[in-house]
């Protein structure tokens, strides 16, 4: 099993098992004997997929001319995955299209490996920048589709600040939401000091290193 077979394997137990993937992508790994550098590259391509999911949905469906609804699960699985590495991540649009195209045939089978790389195609022939505008307009509608937020999250968020008179600040902060944690370490008391830890001191705990 290699990085992105764990990768579709955790968004399939997501969709079809209502999984969590916090809690199915760990067990996944364990099994699949990748090195440290390929386990990475997969929690980055199933939860980017994931988070990005309702911004991958809409490129897919303005790419394939069609609604994501109408797209067999499988293959549209593999282009969530497929369209974050064209946009999301450092893979060259080539490999991107190719991975895609093989992870389709794989789990959906030759006959629908033609869409996938047209649309994959069609996806990698501009930027997330330029899909973003297409999909995505400006103001208050498109808010939802850009940061990949429920419709209702943006309203209460929306809501609670212009209460606090922040309503400025809401793509900030829908864009810090999607940007992956950084690693914190804890120091535990009488067993190690902080200054042994790599990273830099936490903000807020005299016990915690941030890399």
């Amino acid at each position: 099993m290699n990085a992105r077979d764990v990768a579709f394997a955790c968004l399939t137990a997501v969709d079809e098992d209502d999984g969590y993937a916090n809690l199915v992508l760990p067990p996944l790994l364990a099994r699949s004997r990748l090195s440290d550098r390929d386990k990475a590259f997969a929690v980055e391509l199933a939860f980017g997929a994931l988070r990005m999911r309702g911004l991958w949905d809409a490129v897919i469906a303005k790419a394939a001319r069609r609604t994501v609804e109408s797209v067999d699960a499988p293959v549209l699985r593999a282009l969530r995955l497929g369209v974050h590495q064209a946009l999301a991540m450092r893979v060259p649009a080539h490999a991107a299209v190719s991975e895609t195209v093989a992870q389709v045939r794989k789990q959906a089978g030759a006959r629908a490996t033609g869409f996938a790389n047209a649309v994959m195609r069609r996806v990698t022939e501009t930027t997330l920048e330029d899909w973003t505008r297409r999909v995505a307009p400006t103001g208050e509608p498109g808010l939802s589709t850009r940061y990949s937020h429920p419709e209702w999250v943006v309203k209460e968020l929306r809501t609670a600040l212009e209460a606090d008179g922040r309503s400025d600040e809401i793509g900030a902060i829908l864009t810090a939401h999607n940007e992956p944690p950084r690693v914190t370490l804890v120091a535990r008391p009488g067993l190690v000091d902080r200054e042994a830890l790599p990273g830099s001191a936490t903000r807020y705990s005299p016990f915690g290193t941030v890399l």
